[in-house]
């Protein structure tokens, strides 16, 4: 358990905090596509067991997580059945400093818009619960049957859990946080440590900011186990929560979240308060272009970082030869498109020259080259993403009869669904 716990605490630390983006969503047509590719690359594969490091869950999450963000950079900058050309056919949102307000158009091709400023003052924050910090291996809880009330946003629940003879605070502690966690009320759990390695269950709401009839996103309360509650601590509030702040072209704003839209034509995301104000508005045809290609590349070039650091851990370099083999092979066509390749095998875009040949006669020549790196990005992408246990290290134990396996759709290829299995 201990090297599972291990997987998935990198995997949420690391990449948690993607999940759930407005890229992430699929029709059911693809999740059975997905299903589906997942069952055939596993009919006839191998059983094997895979070798005891320390990275080498880490270094399948790193597949599959580099493997989805080339996936969803080729969507970003054209769909699947797309030529790259219709990006130039595109309006695509522009915000003069994006680490800050990120900006999306979502409005009519033909709808007129215009640029705007905006100053983020505050953003909208939740309601954080930090609990009492406890000596992990102190048992203050007595063997029995306890509960607490939760109120949230109009919804009342219960929540039971029994502390059983031997437990320690630790046991009780992270069972109310799984408790929490797979309860889906609206709330997040996790243990915090001190300095003194004691630890404390902090809660958060996945909402934000607060209406003018409320004081509070949530309370917690109990009768029954009001000992066990101040115990734990879970009532205390150690941070309130707050509306975004903001001013559109000079006027005073609020919201309740961090993501709105303006002129039904933009959607913002704030993402930290500015310091002076940040310019939105649409990206001219070839801005927008090598923005999406520079999205590609540095997906491309993400999945070779990690093809380098397996090759000089584990010399293994079967992610990395894979990988940066669709570079060398178009090594001479994607300079003509203004991309070139180091020795690293890292990918970078000359704009202007990227801008240029968009602009002159050759541009159907570039457009070609653009689509055949698309297109051999995106198949590497889905290929890593549906079994990324195909480049660790493993050994082979046996292989199927040929003609007569059964399917066994995660068998082979756990971290594909992140199913952590160690043990074969």
């Amino acid at each position: 358990m201990s090297r599972i716990d291990t997987a998935y605490n990198y995997f949420m630390t690391t990449y948690g905090s993607s999940i759930g983006s407005r890229y992430e969503s699929h029709k059911k047509s693809e999740l059975r596509d997905t299903y589906n590719r997942i069952v055939k690359t596993n009919k006839d594969s191998p059983l094997y067991k895979l070798k005891d490091t320390e990275d080498m869950g880490q270094f399948a999450i790193d597949i599959k997580e580099h493997a989805n963000n080339m996936s969803l950079s080729v969507s970003n900058l054209s769909s699947a059945d797309d030529d790259i050309a219709s990006v130039l056919d595109k309006r695509v949102a522009s915000s003069s400093n994006p680490d800050t307000v990120d900006a999306r158009y979502i409005g009519d091709k033909e709808s007129d818009v215009d640029d705007f400023t905006i100053e983020v003052n505050a953003l909208a924050k939740p309601q954080i619960n930090t609990g009492n910090f406890l000596n992990p291996n102190d048992q203050d809880f007595r063997p029995g049957q306890y509960s607490f009330d939760l109120d949230i946003r109009n919804h009342s629940y219960e929540f039971q859990f029994n502390v059983n003879p031997g437990e320690n605070n630790l046991n009780v502690q992270n069972k109310l946080v799984r408790l929490i966690n797979t309860s889906d009320v609206g709330l997040s759990a996790q243990l915090i440590a001190d300095r003194n390695e004691s630890n404390a269950i902090q809660i958060n709401s996945k909402s934000t900011g607060i209406s003018e009839d409320e004081t509070t996103l949530f309370n917690i309360t109990s009768t029954i186990s009001r000992r066990e509650l101040d115990i734990l601590g879970l009532d205390r509030i150690t941070q309130q929560p707050s509306n975004s702040d903001f001013t559109l072209n000079g006027v005073q704003h609020q919201s309740l979240s961090n993501t709105f839209t303006v002129n039904k034509a933009y959607e913002l995301e704030l993402k930290a308060p500015t310091h002076g104000e940040v310019t939105v508005g649409l990206m001219n045809d070839t801005e927008a272009l090598s923005d999406g290609v520079n999205q590609l590349l540095d997906s491309y070039n993400g999945m070779i970082d990690v093809g380098l650091k397996y090759t000089g851990t584990h010399q293994n370099r079967t992610l990395f030869n894979e990988m940066s083999s669709i570079a060398r092979s178009m090594a001479g066509s994607l300079a003509f498109a203004g991309i070139t390749m180091n020795a690293e095998g890292h990918l970078s875009l000359d704009k202007q020259k990227l801008s240029e040949v968009i602009n002159s006669t050759d541009k159907a020549q570039a457009f070609t080259v653009l689509n055949e790196l698309k297109t051999a990005i995106r198949a590497a992408a889905s290929k890593a993403s549906i079994n990324p246990m195909a480049y660790v290290d493993k050994a082979i134990v046996e292989y199927k009869n040929p003609g007569k396996s059964l399917t066994a759709p995660y068998a082979t290829s756990a971290y594909s669904g992140m199913i952590l299995n160690q043990r074969l």
